[in-house]
């Protein structure tokens, strides 16, 4: 009489048992991809030189919603023309408004959010430009934050380590099924 524990090996043995470790060895894989894809729309937009922001009000709705993720060239204000979206620093915080006219001479844009009835009443002058919006990603502004914290870091390194313990358990099994 056979135990339970040879009936379940015992298909595996006709083809190698490399069903498991297999299995183990992709679900590893995927894991590590995932937080890699997490990733790259954060750190690749850095290496060609954009900055990121996430959109906190609803002054750029709904072109711009809340939430959207912000990837911001810089750009010589010399450039920027009105209907451009630029993003720019006030009072210790980055807003991102279009701008209705740029003043060369006086080095200083008139800005607008979208969702707003009147014009900004200070202008922005051109030393506060951070750079001109070249395109956004509504929603991932909020992953990007969640990300960026203290616990999405621990997230992210909890589940890299899963998917090399995986690959570590894929190696296991796999020497387990050779040497036994």
């Amino acid at each position: 009489m056979m135990n339970s524990m040879e009936s379940f090996e015992e298909p595996f043995d006709k083809k190698g048992g490399t069903f498991v470790p297999a299995l183990c060895s992709v679900f590893g894989t995927l894991i590590l991809l995932g937080v890699i894809a997490v990733f790259l729309p954060l750190t690749i937009p850095r290496f060609m030189g954009y900055e990121i922001y996430e959109v906190v009000s609803g002054s750029m709705e709904p072109e711009i919603p809340v939430g959207s993720i912000l990837y911001v060239e810089a750009t010589p204000p010399e450039e920027i023309e009105p209907g451009d979206v630029i993003a720019f620093m006030k009072d210790g915080s980055v807003v991102t408004h279009r701008v209705e006219e740029n003043r060369y001479v006086e080095g200083e844009f008139i800005t607008k959010g979208d969702a707003n009835i009147e014009e900004d009443m200070i202008p922005v002058e051109y030393q506060s430009l951070i750079g001109k919006s070249v395109f956004h990603v509504p929603m991932l502004g909020t992953l990007m934050s969640l990300l960026a914290s203290g616990t999405g870091k621990l997230y992210a390194a909890a589940f890299a380590a899963c998917g090399v313990m995986f690959h570590m358990l894929a190696g296991i099994l796999k020497n387990r099924r050779r040497s036994g």
